[in-house]
């Protein structure tokens, strides 16, 4: 559910639900409430939590399960050297 999904990414981030809050300039109440599953977020609030995580709207609906990274503004070696990173944390 997507509560759960939040939740998952935010502790994976290290983050405490107050951190976040301040992030996506939203309270702490309304993270709860998402990890709760009580409320949905709006659509433009998807889209930011989306754009933090660097995860799609449909990650986070669970339509999809693939993740990406931002690289924009990156050079061509930029990108190559962060995928031989991720390539060697498969490994």
């Amino acid at each position: 559910m997507f509560g759960e999904i939040v939740k998952k990414l935010r502790k994976s981030y290290g983050l405490s639900q107050v951190e976040l809050a301040k992030h996506l300039n939203v309270t702490k109440q309304a993270v709860s409430n998402w990890e709760n599953n009580n409320i949905l977020p709006s659509i433009d609030m998807l889209i930011r939590i989306s754009d933090f995580f660097s995860v799609s709207c449909d990650f986070l609906l669970e339509k999809d399960d693939r993740n990406y990274i931002q690289v924009d503004g990156l050079t061509l070696e930029q990108i190559a050297h962060v995928q031989q990173i991720i390539n060697d944390i498969r490994t």
